[in-house]
């Protein structure tokens, strides 16, 4: 998933249209990704980043937007953030992948709740923004959901843990990277290209990759780049064209998709721990959401 602030004030139906087509592609991430369930993390992830370069690149090239690119790539301080950021998204996919195929959707989805309340604590730490009341209520209701599940289950909910603080922190550092969303998706695949062909090859050569041995995985794993690049950039340019306030809502389409798809298609459980945690972070996120509902009302 993705956060990005809009360049307009008002809502237009063609950026709800594809915020809303992102955030429900996202949702469906998880059956695909349970397809690939054998394969090993890593192995997805690097496919992820192969597959989606041409694709990026095509519509780059289509856009005419490429010189920015290579101004990018002439820029040694555009670089190293964008090799941090490139470091952070790739993290967060192979935790996302990790948590689909073992299991774990649930925290998939509880980390993604959380996220916007991180950022919010985020932006109150790093850049001191200061937080008013209702802010400080979700951020704590939140904060004690974690904590439930962390005393009921014994340890720390790590994948949920990991996606919110890697997709946390690659936000907060993606808002330094003075690039398009579109310009700077392809910089940060284009840099994690290489070691993703080097590991992919060292696979094939050892006879331990999946990828030509079986017509189904073959597809599944060149598909990895359709189901990561088409969203993100459907998002990026919807973002454009609809309210920060509006997003604000929207972005709960995902997780709550890959909720119920965790219970009711993967039949994953809802422990005691989960039961009074989801709940009280629901309402964290009700509260948050409070102001940004009165503001679209306002402006509506």
């Amino acid at each position: 998933m993705a956060n990005a602030t809009p360049t307009q004030n008002a809502d237009t139906p063609k950026g709800l249209v594809l915020a809303v087509t992102a955030y429900v592609l996202w949702g469906f991430l998880p059956i695909y990704m349970k397809a690939m369930a054998h394969i090993a993390p890593v192995e997805v992830v690097a496919h992820r980043i192969i597959w989606s370069v041409p694709l990026a690149g095509l519509l780059l090239i289509a856009l005419g937007r490429t010189r920015d690119l290579k101004s990018a790539l002439r820029d040694p301080k555009m670089l190293g953030m964008a090799c941090l950021t490139a470091a952070l998204i790739s993290v967060n996919w192979a935790i996302y992948v990790w948590a689909i195929a073992s299991g774990h959707a649930l925290d998939a989805a509880l980390g993604y709740y959380i996220n916007p309340l991180f950022s919010i604590a985020l932006g109150a730490v790093l850049l001191r923004e200061p937080l008013n009341r209702t802010q400080l209520i979700a951020v704590g209701l939140a904060a004690a959901g974690v904590v439930v599940l962390v005393v009921e289950a014994g340890s720390l909910p790590w994948a949920a843990l990991g996606l919110m603080f890697s997709w946390g922190f690659y936000a907060f550092f993606k808002r330094s990277l003075p690039i398009g969303p579109n310009q700077g998706f392809l910089l940060e695949v284009l840099i994690l290209l290489i070691p993703a062909l080097v590991y992919v090859t060292w696979l094939g050569v050892n006879g331990t990759g999946h990828f030509g041995l079986v017509a189904t995985d073959t597809m599944l794993l060149a598909g990895a780049g359709v189901v990561t690049a088409v969203p993100l950039l459907i998002y990026a340019n919807g973002a454009k064209l609809v309210r920060l306030s509006t997003m604000g809502i929207l972005q709960y389409i995902a997780p709550t998709m890959i909720f119920v798809t965790a219970i009711a298609v993967f039949g994953e459980q809802i422990d005691r721990g989960r039961m009074i945690a989801f709940p009280l972070i629901w309402v964290a996120l009700v509260v948050y959401s409070i102001p940004m509902i009165r503001q679209i009302r306002a402006q509506a």
